[in-house]
């Protein structure tokens, strides 16, 4: 999967360095249009930057190739990073099933890729076991401005952490 998405998305200075973007949208069918766009503007401005994010969306793989679901576990194992963002107006079932799906699939090291981030104010019991059950980063954020400062330094840590061999490179799958 990772060849595939390197071969499919457009080339950024840290074109290897794939990060893989997710929250509550449903890019297609006119639901939670704002919120797909939001999640473009982050890509957008993590591309910006160097780093190769993507939405699902844009691996265009065809859902009767591959499931919904299979397409995350699998984007998720081949990416250096994979960040959840959970804003306070999303409808956040589907984030929530996905956001456990692929913790329970990614071993303990790979969990260390993982960024949940949530507009603050937003609280549930799956924002609580993703800390404490999977061990995973989670941090909250007032803004779009917070938000694009906090996942940028979250993927350059990371980046970071695979360059001095303290992070295992490369990403599962």
């Amino acid at each position: 999967m990772r060849d595939r998405l390197l071969d499919t998305l457009p080339p950024t200075k840290y074109r290897r360095f794939l990060v893989y973007l997710m929250g509550p949208y449903k890019a297609h069918h006119g639901e939670n249009s704002e919120m797909f766009a939001f999640l473009e503007r982050l890509r957008d401005d993590l591309r910006d930057v160097g780093f190769n994010a993507f939405l699902a969306t844009d691996a265009d793989i065809d859902l009767d190739e591959m499931d919904a679901g299979t397409q995350s576990l699998r984007f998720a194992r081949a990416s250096n990073a994979v960040v959840f963002v959970v804003p306070a107006d999303g409808q956040n079932l589907g984030v929530g099933i996905e956001v456990g799906a692929v913790l329970e699939d990614m071993s303990d090291h790979a969990r260390e890729r993982v960024l949940f981030v949530h507009e603050a104010g937003v609280r549930s019991a799956m924002i609580r076991a993703v800390a404490d059950r999977w061990d995973a980063t989670v941090r909250a954020y007032d803004d779009e401005g917070d938000l694009v400062d906090g996942v940028r330094l979250f993927v350059r840590d990371v980046m970071r952490r695979e360059g001095d061999g303290s992070l295992p490179f490369p990403p599962e799958e």
